[in-house]
């Protein structure tokens, strides 16, 4: 179902002066063109009637669905009504933005009863019709990214504050902690550990620094990190985790 957002439009916040950082993005976009292109592979990867497998591949779909869910409605919620009032000549593009998501959202609505069907039963007819499904999703998915990056981050860029650009930050992180009891409890080692992938080896600590609070790094070295491992490594049975590019 897609639910009609409040509108975001209004003023900027008291004292703030537009232009933004919003290089976080491409991160992000990183990590769904990876997750998407991994997904139909492990689930086409499990033998029928293997439901334990099944389980471990459908819990990380699972979250891979409701990433996906959130991250657009953190863009719906944040973006499209300001940039459309203070940048009018991006409103085609922001109506294309629209459609894209709506047809994403459709697609989520086909594959998520397969998934729920598939844990249950790990039958290979369902297994096969929702990795197609994948698919078929990841390539409406992968033709919405690049227009994004073109098209609507530099305006972004140059007409919202730093503090606007961030609610959508503060609306994933909002939106995982209300669904944390319905998804696995390694959603928050996974999601900091996908988005320190998508940082070079030697900037990490760096990038830890400047993006992260000294509690969530302290964490992230006691527990998350050892998490995030057995995680990737029981997805892959153990063999090499692909790198995002």
């Amino acid at each position: 179902m897609v639910t009609k957002l409040p509108s975001s439009s209004g003023p900027k916040p008291s004292g703030q002066q537009p232009g933004c950082d919003t290089s976080d993005l491409i991160q992000v976009h990183r990590i769904f063109r990876w997750l998407y292109n991994e997904l139909p592979g492990l689930i086409r990867g499990v033998d029928d009637g293997d439901v334990d497998r099944a389980s471990v591949v459908g819990d990380y779909a699972h979250m891979d669905f409701f990433g996906l869910h959130l991250h657009h409605e953190g863009e719906d919620l944040v973006l499209w009504d300001r940039l459309t009032e203070r940048s009018p000549g991006c409103a085609a593009h922001v109506d294309q933005m629209k459609a894209q998501h709506a047809q994403v959202a459709a697609q989520l609505a086909d594959v998520e009863p397969l998934l729920e069907q598939w844990r249950t039963h790990a039958d290979a007819p369902t297994r096969d019709r929702l990795a197609a499904g994948v698919e078929h999703l990841r390539d409406t998915l992968f033709g919405h990214l690049a227009p994004e990056e073109e098209h609507i981050m530099p305006v972004a860029g140059s007409v919202l504050t730093q503090s606007e650009w961030d609610e959508m930050g503060e609306h994933a992180r909002t939106g995982l902690q209300k669904s944390r009891k319905e998804l696995p409890r390694d959603v928050m080692a996974l999601q900091l550990g996908l988005m320190l992938e998508t940082v070079p080896a030697d900037e990490r600590p760096e990038w830890m620094k400047a993006n992260l609070p000294a509690p969530v790094r302290l964490l992230y070295s006691l527990l998350l990190k050892r998490r995030y491992e057995n995680a990737m490594s029981e997805l892959y049975e153990g063999r090499p985790v692909p790198p995002i590019p």
